[in-house]
């Protein structure tokens, strides 16, 4: 499986408390129209710290079914537990998935070795490729360059989402011998990493401008690097806002204002401040209304 292009980490619309199904269902039909690369559900976009085991399962299946082939589904299946992870990405398989996504163990703060025997095991019991997460200031560790390399070797594992700010990462990547794709976790960050190696986005802004971020991406791919720039500088304050409060409050935020889901989440989650939220309606005024 070669993954290439723009991913959307689907945000998990709630209502009342629960998950609003029949809303997940129309942002995927979205995000077909537009003809995106691939979804990826429940992932940190999808609020899966605080969702239930059997909500977690249900999100995976319910995109999965609603997508019927249309466009790759990338299942986020990780946790800090094995035997969760384990859990998760064999029901992925069983439901249809074409990858998964797998997030640094958090908290437990593994070693280096201890990420190894995770990720190896993962791969090898289920067998359905994966996409490794590594996202340092959320999990508070980092998958080392060697350790990195050590699991491109196993067939299973296809490429890592990066999402540590560092396009030098890329780099580092890309100058050793190996055939781990790279995918970007941080939207202002698509250009810069396509520019060194790597294949696309995972992208949270693409909930909302999926056609932009797929434009944005694809110009990259194709080596129209003077479009791809044009786009990202005008995208680039869209981006940041996105990220002024922790993620996916801002992007919740943004399309509970476009009048596609209600503005909810899931305790410690809350809403925006009232300042960072009028920031973020004046920067989306601007994106609806370009001068």
């Amino acid at each position: 499986m070669k993954l290439r292009g723009c991913y959307t980490a689907l945000v998990t619309p709630l209502k009342n408390g629960q998950i609003c199904y029949s809303a997940l269902k129309e942002l995927i039909e979205e995000q077909i129209e537009a003809k995106i690369d691939g979804l990826v559900p429940v992932g940190t976009t999808g609020e899966s710290p605080t969702l239930s085991i059997d909500e977690h399962k249900k999100v995976i299946e319910i995109t999965i079914e609603t997508v019927k082939n249309r466009c790759p589904v990338i299942a986020g299946t990780g946790g800090n537990s094995t035997a969760e992870a384990l859990e998760l990405t064999q029901f992925a398989k069983e439901s249809g998935a074409d990858a998964t996504l797998q997030v640094t163990p958090y908290y437990n703060k593994p070693t280096q070795e201890g990420l190894y025997c995770h990720f190896s095991k993962i791969a090898d019991d289920v067998g359905l490729p994966i996409v490794l997460y590594n996202i340092p200031g959320r999990t508070g560790i980092e998958i080392k360059l060697d350790t990195l390399l050590r699991l491109g070797k196993n067939s299973n594992i296809i490429a890592v989402k990066e999402a540590g700010g560092s396009v030098d990462r890329v780099s580092q990547i890309k100058s050793q011998d190996n055939d781990i794709t790279i995918l970007s976790g941080d939207d202002m960050l698509t250009l810069p990493m396509i520019a060194v190696g790597a294949e696309g986005v995972i992208s949270v802004a693409s909930n909302l401008i999926p056609e932009e971020m797929l434009k944005l991406t694809h110009d990259a791919l194709s080596n129209n690097y003077t479009d791809a720039r044009i786009r990202h500088l005008r995208l680039h304050k869209l981006f940041s806002i996105l990220f002024i409060e922790t993620n996916p409050i801002p992007i919740k935020a943004a399309l509970a204002y476009f009048g596609k889901i209600q503005e909810e989440y899931r305790l410690p989650l809350c809403n925006m401040s009232k300042e960072n939220k009028g920031l973020l309606i004046q920067r989306l005024d601007e994106l609806r209304n370009p001068q």
